[in-house]
């Protein structure tokens, strides 16, 4: 840094440290500037929260939540890409339908109807993938491009200003002993800042018909979303309703038990009923010797130490998603996040991955 701005610098300095200290009052912003810089600030709050809130909205799952955040909605666009690289839970539903369906066999009512439930829960899944492509295309793609440079560009615009009325205050304090030249410099400069920071802020605030726009997209988005499923779930009612007149118009089956065969037990031979007693074992001294021998036991599972972050398993756990940690009754895990209320992060095996905090009980919480 050359000399002058190290000077620029301590001028700077000096004149925070009095204004917070000393109590010495700088320049005064006007009250548009300052009611625009107070909207631009609810604004960027606003978009921050909606924007995770939508991505949680869409995916509950937080494995699945890492992913929708990293999808490339222009090779979708392309056509390159078909879904969003992560299962939904009605496609994993509608895989259990169909594969229980099938083994149940054409022969069962139920068996049929899982399978045209399974099929509805798969298409059901399809949509839902092109509902996440869309809203992450045309709603949080273009709210996230607005926090990365439109409101950091005004944040870095709000700063420059913050420096130049610093150094504008302190040579004004001190006017007469600098040169009136450079006095009128940072005059200027101080007001080119907040020139250029009140277009930015102006700009923002009055083209916010786009953010109405985006979120009118995440609204059409839902619209069709729900239109296509309510089709879908129309369909599959139909079906299952017209199964359900088909099976009750057929004459039932009775049920007709087989006879049964006789079984000769044969002539009594002991007081117990017929069946023979097993002769008690004889005594000797070298078996009442090994009687008082301990039984040899089963060695339990050890458990490691509790010197870190940890917790026991209740239940099994299988997981049904990428990114997810499966366990069995009494596996000890190593907690290394807790990702939010419901789900922490941990190890097991070698393995890292997420599982719900339902399932666990918590032996060694994570720091605070």
């Amino acid at each position: 840094m050359s000399v002058a701005g190290l000077k620029k610098q301590f001028y700077k300095a000096s004149q925070l440290v009095s204004e917070k200290v000393g109590g010495a009052e700088g320049t005064k912003l006007d009250d548009d500037f300052k009611e625009m810089e107070k909207k631009v600030d609810v604004t960027s709050k606003a978009v921050v929260e909606v924007l995770a809130r939508t991505i949680e909205y869409l995916q509950p799952n937080p494995a699945s939540r890492a992913k929708l955040t990293m999808l490339n909605t222009v090779s979708k666009i392309r056509g390159q890409v078909k879904n969003p690289g992560y299962p939904q839970s009605e496609g994993l539903l509608g895989e259990c339908m169909i594969r229980h369906g099938k083994e149940l066999g054409g022969e069962s009512n139920f068996g049929d109807a899982l399978l045209d439930a399974g099929e509805s829960m798969k298409c059901l899944a399809e949509v839902k993938d092109a509902l996440d492509i869309e809203v992450k295309q045309n709603f949080i793609d273009p709210l996230q491009n607005l926090c990365d440079k439109d409101l950091k560009e005004i944040q870095h615009h709000l700063k420059k200003l913050e420096g130049r009325r610093l150094d504008f205050d302190y040579k004004k304090k001190r006017q007469g002993k600098i040169p009136d030249e450079e006095l009128r410099q940072a005059l200027e400069k101080f007001e080119e800042s907040k020139e250029v920071a009140e277009t930015s802020m102006h700009n923002l605030l009055e083209t916010d018909i786009e953010q109405v726009s985006q979120l009118s997209a995440l609204v059409d988005a839902q619209l069709e979303y729900h239109r296509q499923a309510v089709q879908i779930l129309d369909e599959l009612a139909s079906k299952l309703k017209r199964r359900m007149r088909d099976a009750s118009s057929r004459p039932k089956r009775e049920y007709k038990p087989k006879p049964r065969e006789t079984f000769d037990l044969g002539e009594p031979e002991q007081s117990n009923g017929g069946f023979p007693c097993a002769p008690a074992p004889k005594i000797t001294a070298s078996s009442s010797f090994r009687s008082s021998d301990k039984p040899v036991r089963t060695p339990s599972r050890s458990m490691p130490p509790l010197d870190q972050p940890s917790c026991k398993a209740l239940y099994d756990f299988e997981p049904e998603n990428d990114g997810e940690l499966g366990f069995h009754e009494g596996d000890i895990i190593t907690l290394t996040n807790q990702i939010d209320e419901n789900w922490y992060e941990g190890m097991l095996h070698g393995q890292s991955g997420f599982f719900p905090l339902s399932y666990v009980e918590v032996l060694v919480p994570l720091p605070q």
